[in-house]
């Protein structure tokens, strides 16, 4: 039985991630740019790499369904582990987002993203037969929010916004009714000109330089973007080559092994190779996809739909940032960019969706 089990790992999709990963690692060894503060950071990497592996397998030999039963746990483990970083987390850039463990930093919030998947997926598969009503929608949101509003309070918007893209995605597959859209379209610019006034002054700015640039202006996330274009311009068609890339070696592109990693690889390995990741970040979603399509249960498709979600807006968001197409935000491209709590969750997820995977033909 277990032997029939383990025919259904999908080898093409984990395959596709640890080169990513691979790559990422070769990536973030050409962004640090012989800094000796950040030297030791392609190692780090790497072995966050491992640990993820190892626990891709482990999550995906776990029947998913063992997740729905304790759903409840889940969502609270979520909420107190939230509040504790917000009265006692270790404040950094401005924001308390961070446990310090004296080993590594841990930021609570990505785990919490893979966590959502997870708990919305129980929630909308619970109440998969009741009417498709602003009550239905209400609840599912409250949810959400319950979680949400403390990594708000970190502040983290950027997050935020990603497990609420999480919590419309899974609220869509589950049959939210066309008439609502247009509805609560409007309702969501609404809170957001409401929350303008109440966001940090950092992320004011942000908004307001992209809406309106400062073409004179040579500092903070203005000099990032504009460092980030001269870099993707300057790459071409092939790049320049590997560690050859003049605004990441001379260190005038800042963030560059973690928000702006898009952009080193487009200096360094010009269109082609963008093109190149793109696709395949494109066949990752695009297989989790296929997953939650061929999942022998509403829960199982629900996972796999929503981390399929996930992996499409950060990754969306992301080159958009590099592009100067959407604000800065702060969200890293998956498997790519340097980050120990979010690889690890990332890659915890894709260990769910094998998990799916691998029972797709077992009758609950």
């Amino acid at each position: 039985m277990k032997r029939n089990l383990w025919r259904n790992f999908d080898f093409l999709l984990l395959g596709a991630v640890v080169f990513l990963c691979l790559f990422g690692i070769i990536m973030i060894q050409s962004a640090i740019a012989g800094s000796e503060e950040l030297s030791d950071y392609p190692r780090r990497q790497s072995i966050f790499v491992v640990i993820g592996l190892a626990l891709v397998i482990i999550v995906a030999s776990i029947d998913y369904h063992l997740w729905s039963s304790i759903a409840r746990f889940i969502y609270v483990f979520a909420f107190l582990v939230l509040f504790v970083i917000y009265v006692y987390g270790e404040a950094r850039f401005g924001s308390a987002r961070w446990i310090d463990t004296g080993l590594i930093l841990i930021q609570p919030s990505e785990i919490v993203k893979t966590l959502m998947i997870l708990v919305l997926a129980d929630h909308f598969n619970r109440k998969r037969d009741d009417k498709r009503d602003w009550r239905w929608i209400f609840q599912s949101f409250l949810l959400t929010f319950g979680v949400v509003i403390w990594i708000l309070l970190q502040p983290n918007l950027s997050t935020s916004i990603v497990i609420f893209v999480i919590w419309f995605a899974l609220l869509w597959v589950s049959g939210l009714p066309v008439k609502y859209l247009a509805i609560m379209a409007a309702v969501g610019i609404l809170l957001v000109i409401i929350a303008f006034p109440l966001l940090e002054d950092y992320q004011q700015a942000r908004i307001l330089n992209f809406i309106f640039p400062d073409p004179e202006a040579s500092y903070g996330d203005v000099y990032n973007i504009e460092q980030s274009k001269i870099a993707i311009g300057s790459g071409g068609l092939v790049g320049k080559g590997y560690g050859q890339g003049t605004q990441t070696q001379l260190r005038f592109l800042k963030v560059r092994h973690t928000d702006f990693i898009f952009s080193v690889v487009a200096e360094e390995f010009g269109f082609v190779g963008t093109m190149a990741v793109v696709a395949l970040m494109g066949f990752i979603i695009f297989r989790c996809i296929r997953i939650a399509q061929t999942a022998s249960d509403l829960y199982g498709s629900l996972v796999a739909y929503g981390y399929a979600a996930m992996l499409f807006f950060q990754t969306a968001v992301n080159i958009g940032v590099n592009l100067n197409l959407v604000p800065v935000s702060g969200l890293p491209f998956p498997f790519l960019s340097y980050g120990g709590s979010s690889l690890i969750s990332t890659i915890i997820g894709i260990g769910l969706v094998e998990s799916v995977a691998l029972r797709k033909n077992i009758i609950q």
